[in-house]
């Protein structure tokens, strides 16, 4: 059982994004879909969950990245998941083999962020203020 905590942690949750797929857009969603299936367990643990994805490929096509890999691409992608972490309190790392991912978490232990592995290591909130219109 994790251990208990008073404060909500944001929580960059890092995996493999192009790693193994040949960049393949079927199997790049794979490895999105894996990450984000962390989230919902992340935020009922009472902690803001964050892909790096989720901001990096929107500004992506803002940059009129026309694929995985070309410069708008690379201008946005990692260095957006760096700039998240200063913001993150915890890095949790899932998936396969990553490059990125490995980056992400390298990053976070300088910077002395808690490194999860499994969803176990979260620490829950023990006490999450109710909105008012939620009585």
């Amino acid at each position: 059982m994790p251990p208990i905590q008073t404060e909500s942690m944001m929580i960059l949750i890092a995996g493999p994004y192009r790693s193994g797929t040949n960049d393949d857009p079927v199997l790049i969603q794979k490895n999105v879909a894996l990450m984000e299936s962390y989230a919902l367990p992340i935020f009922r643990a009472g902690h803001i969950p964050i892909l790096g994805e989720w901001l990096a490929l929107p500004l992506a096509s803002l940059a009129r990245s026309r694929k995985v890999g070309d410069d708008a691409f690379n201008e946005i992608f990692h260095p957006v998941a760096v700039r998240l972490l200063e913001k993150c309190q915890a890095v949790l790392r899932v998936g396969g083999p990553s490059v990125g991912a490995d980056e992400m978490v390298r990053i976070g232990r300088e910077r002395g962020l808690k490194i999860c592995s499994s969803l176990e290591e979260i620490p829950k909130v023990q006490a999450i203020r109710k909105h008012p219109t939620n009585r």
